[in-house]
């Protein structure tokens, strides 16, 4: 307060002076010692000592806050490595020796990133970093300390798995509301860019909201079908998925699933509100992830879609699970759904798994389905799908 009033008496000063002899200049370089820097503090009009904060500092407090609370995810496998010949190096006579056979060795690659829900070691991840379910996989936190895993848990309905480490001393992140963010909004990624980088930080924006997505691992082979996803600009690479997506008060709001292989600076992230549902369905159920099933493997055909291939805007079934609710009801490949109890399915009303997921393990749906060109009407028993390993 001070410093701007000492600046208004100065520039009336320069002004009086200024109009006594005719001719006025302001030199702005001889005031910029009285103006404020952004890292300075200033006082308010109650007193209070306020800290002028810059971006820079915003980003590093967030990663010295979630840092220690992000971890990498390896896979473990045995491969036999054979070689044709051998050198010796000990040895300048005989410098080439004959393999003593193929031995298996245990090989373990970083895959993925995930981030610490509770002290007593559950780790949430994506369900497709950890979809090998003969795999053995170890969770790396950020001062290099290794831990078998030592249960799975995967969410049928979600690209979501929660993981289970034996340590009781880890750092829970803090979770923030997916609900309320904006398109325009800082974000933060964290995790193992590539599989090689651990601890990567990548800054952006949230670019967009409620997208549909077909996500997957390059490393495990798997695809799944995503609605009402985050859109960002924070760089995520393969081996970022798991990891968290951050706003400025290092809260999570997402975790980080998928990239565009098709662009630059799009990648997305599944909504904290739904890792916060399905920890809560976890908890409830005594460590279960029960939920409602259909059965079927879709891709979602847009109302230009439609219009260009004649055929209604829906869920295009690709492939029906043996033995599944979809599959006793005869729901077939290449059929589309179009209705759930009347409601019509669309991208805008978050498509089929939206649906479902509404629905309780049990009640009947009446299905509507587009086939070959005529309609057909189904009745459908709602069954559950346990995620445990």
């Amino acid at each position: 307060m001070k410093r701007v009033l000492i600046l208004a008496a100065l520039i009336i000063i320069f002004l009086l002076i200024g109009t006594s002899t005719g001719s006025f200049k302001l030199n702005l370089n001889s005031l910029k010692n009285y103006l404020p820097s952004k890292s300075s503090l200033d006082t308010n009009t109650s007193g209070e000592k306020v800290k002028i904060v810059q971006e820079e500092s915003v980003i590093t407090d967030v990663v010295d806050k979630v840092s220690p609370s992000t971890v990498t995810v390896s896979i473990v496998q045995s491969k036999s490595i054979g070689k044709i010949f051998e050198i010796n190096p000990m040895d300048p006579f005989n410098m080439f020796q004959q393999p003593q056979g193929n031995q298996p060795q245990k090989l373990q690659q970083d895959i993925g990133s995930g981030f610490v829900v509770s002290a007593d070691g559950l780790i949430v991840t994506n369900k497709h970093v950890v979809s090998d379910t003969q795999a053995k996989y170890k969770v790396v936190t950020k001062d290099d300390k290794s831990y078998d895993v030592q249960k799975i848990y995967r969410d049928p309905a979600n690209d979501l798995a929660i993981i289970k480490i034996d340590s009781t001393d880890l750092k829970p992140v803090t979770l923030g509301d997916s609900s309320k963010l904006k398109v325009g909004q800082m974000a933060i990624a964290i995790g193992t860019a590539l599989g090689e980088f651990r601890n990567t930080v990548t800054v952006g924006v949230i670019s967009g909201l409620g997208r549909g997505i077909t996500a997957g691992s390059p490393y495990e082979g798997s695809v799944e079908r995503l609605d009402n996803v985050i859109q960002t600009d924070a760089a995520i690479n393969p081996g970022n998925s798991g990891g968290p997506l951050l706003n400025s008060s290092g809260q999570v709001i997402g975790i980080n699933a998928a990239v565009s292989a098709d662009g630059q600076n799009i990648g997305f992230a599944i909504p904290i509100n739904v890792v916060k549902d399905a920890l809560d369905q976890f908890h409830k159920s005594g460590g279960k992830f029960e939920r409602p099933f259909l059965g079927v493997r879709y891709k979602m055909i847009t109302r230009d879609l439609a219009l260009l291939n004649e055929v209604p805007e829906g869920a295009y079934v690709q492939q029906v699970v043996n033995g599944s609710p979809a599959d006793k009801s005869g729901v077939k490949t290449d059929d589309i759904i179009t209705k759930i109890d009347g409601k019509k399915i669309t991208d805008a009303n978050g498509g089929l798994s939206s649906i479902i997921s509404g629905k309780k393990v049990g009640d009947t749906l009446s299905i509507e389905i587009w086939r070959d060109g005529k309609t057909v009407n189904l009745k459908v028993a709602i069954g559950s799908n346990d995620g445990t390993q």
